[in-house]
């Protein structure tokens, strides 16, 4: 049943067994075990960001694409939602014209770039998606009166989603039943069911094609593959699953703006959590959004800790103040590349191996 689950792609090393149960209990039970505003607004940004960084290791990991346009496609998800829950009302059927748009300008945007831009070298496509993707953050600061400019746009959810649409009467464990739970099960069952279906993907026939386009495209292409048409559609493939995890964060936030998902510094986590996680491997982009986003959102706390702690000690006082969390941050991923060169999964494998 596992097996099947998991597309007979199982973990191969029970360490990282583990990992992924406590991820995947853990975030189901989240808002019960770590109840408070901050912690469930954590679990539900690394809900998004393990679609988001998964979706990136299809092109990045599985096909050998450097794109730095997955952003764009996030933000197209977002604003698709945003926009529909702004002009339609806070209703279920806004929240689906806004799914379906967002998908469909995201899947046609990836097919243009695809069928036009793949054919060149790797380093030149990674610079057309650059070029692509900062010509679409600037679009949208400069487009107030579709996309709110620069501040975004803020909206209402559907009734079931609201803080103030209640289940059921009292609390459990605690926590109130209330629409803002609704909201987090929505997100962490449709994360962990995209996850899924990226899974099946990668290993398919299709997602063997793209690992040997990957390891050498001249060859794929000798014995008969159109690399270009494989490369297209995954690429069309990873841009749905990108807004589909927009969407999850605008049905989440309730606000849309170009900083929170255009924005490049997103396209630098993502990259980062493949990389960290292990890139070509789906659990990789688990277990990299996993550390990342509890690292941005928990690191100056644990520091803040370590700084009164050591407050006697000046020099190192200093050295763990809450405001050089991204040194500290650096060096982890140092730390990390130099002791798991092929990510976390990669070498939890290699060591089983």
């Amino acid at each position: 049943m596992v097996r099947a689950i998991l597309s007979d792609d199982l973990p191969r090393s029970r360490w990282l067994a583990v990992a992924l149960v406590l991820i995947v209990v853990g975030l189901a039970v989240a808002p019960f075990l770590f109840p408070g505003a901050k912690s469930l607004n954590v679990a539900a940004k690394i809900c998004v960001f393990i679609v988001l960084a998964a979706s990136f290791d299809l092109l990045l990991g599985y096909t050998g694409i450097v794109s730095f346009a997955h952003t764009m496609f996030f933000g197209i998800g977002a604003y698709g939602v945003a926009i529909a829950l702004t002009r339609l009302g806070a209703e279920w059927t806004a929240v689906a014209v806004g799914i379906v748009a967002g998908l469909i300008v995201a899947v046609a945007l990836a097919a243009l770039i695809g069928l036009f831009s793949l054919r060149v070298r790797t380093i030149f496509f990674a610079m057309i998606t650059l070029a692509v993707a900062s010509a679409f953050a600037i679009l949208a600061s400069q487009l107030p009166a579709l996309t709110g400019g620069e501040d975004g746009l803020n909206y209402r959810l559907p009734a079931a989603l609201r803080a103030s649409f209640s289940l059921a009467d009292g609390t459990l464990f605690g926590v109130r039943l209330n629409g803002r739970l609704v909201d987090y099960y929505l997100v962490y069952a449709a994360s962990l069911v995209l996850v899924l279906v990226l899974l099946r993907v990668v290993n398919s026939p299709f997602g063997s094609v793209l690992m040997a386009i990957r390891e050498n495209p001249f060859r794929a292409e000798a014995i008969g593959y159109r690399t270009v048409v494989y490369r297209t559609i995954a690429s069309c493939i990873a841009a749905a699953v990108a807004a589909l995890a927009g969407s999850l964060l605008a049905l989440w936030s309730s606000q849309t703006n170009p900083d929170t998902t255009l924005s490049f510094d997103i396209m630098v986590d993502i990259l980062l959590m493949v990389v960290i996680g292990g890139m070509g491997t789906m659990y990789g982009a688990v277990l990299g959004a996993v550390l990342l986003v509890f690292a941005q959102n928990y690191l100056q706390d644990l520091l803040g800790i370590a700084n009164q702690a050591l407050a006697g000690v000046p020099l190192l006082a200093g050295l763990f103040h809450p405001d050089r969390w991204l040194l500290w941050l650096g060096v982890a991923f140092i730390l990390c590349v130099y002791f798991f060169p092929t990510g976390i999964v990669g070498s939890l494998r290699n060591r089983r191996s």
